[in-house]
């Protein structure tokens, strides 16, 4: 007699079943060899998944491949379809990788959701743009009215996506959305600590109408199938640590391929003494906590003038204070979980060197495992001073220091100190102001938090300095998963002096000519 194994429900939208098959997605050459996926909520093991080697990396290259050509080949419109199908799928079935997300990650429900949003809003963004932005276009000739010159644009082939966990949907699928539009195969590498939202968001694009087996997704150590996903790919999209990223970066250049990154940040909010107080603090709580603190465009630095010094400390203490930490696997929550032991360590080690060194905790501060074995407190510091870990180091997690700055001037220059530049934040009554100050920053997105200049999805997003390099989003957010191709005619006469033209003649003749098209409106 056979017995059929048991299914064990996991969330309201999950099971192990459902997780199982989603596993089952991830093609190796040993299928014993598996990784436990943890519960970030619980501590438990939530799946498994199998650990892939370098091997079934080259594997799956081969087989992505194999499939490329033949989506390449369908119309732009064709494959936008696809894009449209899948934002509406995602919308649909929103309640299970909502699921996922908090399980595997341990964010509120309410940061899960802003997952949903951003892939629907790349998926409509690229789904309507990219036939505007891959059609071949018209460019100048070297001799107006007798050059004729275009750019096209060619798929590069095969496009690494490596991903990290803090964003386990958004990052997982959303950057290789317009690589697909663009007529390119992926191979993506989800954490091995957040791989489902990823296999789930696969799933859904497969069913919405891309072939199977364009996107190929390996699972395993980050540092045993980084390198041969570069080796194998012909575009690499990388998103996580600045020190990792230069490795990365390294092994790219080696390989000879373009790489788009982005790295940490140390951000920065600054608060004007014009600012409405009740609105900065409403938005240096979103900007600070939300994800638990865990997104690389959250503010970890704020500056804050004299003159509002005691009323916004005071109110963004009280406001923090208030936050429901929450386990539940629902809306309830202000701030969920951390993801790991070693993010926990980090946060309670960055903690407790500021405060054994003169630093000053205004509320947090804590461990909470009556919660889950990850929780902590969002927490306030002030007093930090540059011998604090926590001063200049990323933190990636619930934790801000506060610093009292004289004007605006030192408020830029000290956002400034710094060797990231990703997201920065401004707050006054004044959009002018604002957006003066915003200019003499040394970031790449400044907004209000995180999510205007992020969820802006025609404008490009990526850092500064140690923060990254390239864009993600708008044109250049599809342009660089493509080798750009300029085709040029000649007509009537080549350039160059013409057969039986004196050289000397020709060069005299041409220099009237260029003096002439100085002057000419519309050449460029």
């Amino acid at each position: 007699m056979t017995t059929t194994p048991s299914v064990r429900p996991i969330a309201p939208h999950v099971d192990s079943r459902r997780l199982e098959a989603l596993a089952r997605r991830v093609r190796v050459a040993d299928p014993a060899s598996a990784q436990d996926v943890t519960n970030a909520m619980t501590g438990e093991v939530l799946g498994t998944v199998p650990h892939g080697t370098p091997e079934d990396v080259a594997a799956a290259a081969v087989r992505a491949r194999a499939v490329q050509k033949a989506w390449a080949a369908r119309p732009v419109r064709e494959r936008a379809a696809v894009l449209r199908r899948f934002h509406d799928l995602v919308l649909a079935r929103q309640d299970e990788v909502l699921d996922l997300i908090q399980l595997e990650n341990g964010k509120a429900r309410r940061h899960a959701f802003e997952e949903i949003m951003d892939v629907t809003l790349n998926a409509r963004y690229y789904a309507n743009t990219a036939h505007a932005y891959l059609r071949p276009k018209k460019r100048q000739g070297v001799q107006p009215g007798l050059t004729r010159t275009w750019e096209v644009h060619h798929p590069k082939g095969l496009v690494g996506v490596i991903s990290p966990w803090n964003y386990p949907l958004t990052l997982g699928i959303s950057d290789a959305l317009p690589a697909l539009v663009a007529g390119n195969a992926v191979l993506a590498k989800p954490d091995a600590q957040t791989p489902f939202s990823a296999l789930w968001a696969v799933e859904l694009l497969e069913e919405a109408g891309m072939q199977p087996g364009l996107v190929q997704v390996v699972t395993g150590s980050g540092a045993e199938l980084g390198l041969p996903i570069i080796e194998n790919c012909d575009f690499l999209m990388f998103t996580g640590s600045t020190a990792v990223g230069r490795t990365v970066a390294a092994q790219s250049g080696q390989n000879l391929i373009d790489c788009s990154m982005e790295l940490g940040g140390k951000n920065a909010l600054i608060v004007l003494d014009d600012a409405d107080v009740d609105r900065a603090v409403s938005g240096t709580v979103r900007a600070c906590f939300s994800n638990t603190g865990q997104l690389c465009i959250s503010m970890e630095r704020v500056y804050v003038p004299g003159t509002l010094w005691d009323e916004f400390v005071r109110k963004f203490v009280a406001a923090t204070g208030a936050m429901k930490l929450s386990p539940a696997i629902d809306y309830s929550g202000d701030m969920g979980s951390l993801v790991s032991q070693k993010q926990l360590d980090t946060v309670i080690r960055h903690v407790e060197d500021a405060r054994s060194k003169g630093a000053t905790v205004l509320t947090g501060g804590r461990h909470r495992p009556d919660l889950g074995p990850f929780f902590y407190e969002p927490t306030i510091l002030t007093d930090v001073d540059d011998t604090m870990e926590v001063y200049a180091h990323e933190t990636f997690g619930p934790v801000v220091s506060l610093y009292r700055v004289a004007d605006e001037d030192e408020a830029v220059a000290r956002a400034n100190d710094s060797e990231y530049g990703l997201n920065f934040s401004v707050w006054t009554g004044d959009e002018r102001r604002g957006r003066r100050v915003a200019a003499r920053l040394q970031a790449g997105t400044v907004n209000d938090a995180y999510a205007a200049a992020w969820g802006s999805v025609d404008a490009p997003m990526g850092g500064m300095k140690a923060s990254g390099l390239g864009r993600r989003h708008g044109e250049h957010g599809i342009l660089k998963y493509t080798e750009s191709q300029t085709i040029a005619v000649e007509r009537v006469i080549p350039v160059g002096a013409p057969d039986g033209i004196d050289p000397a003649r020709y060069a005299r003749l041409v220099t009237a000519g260029l003096k002439v098209l100085k002057r000419l409106p519309g050449i460029k």
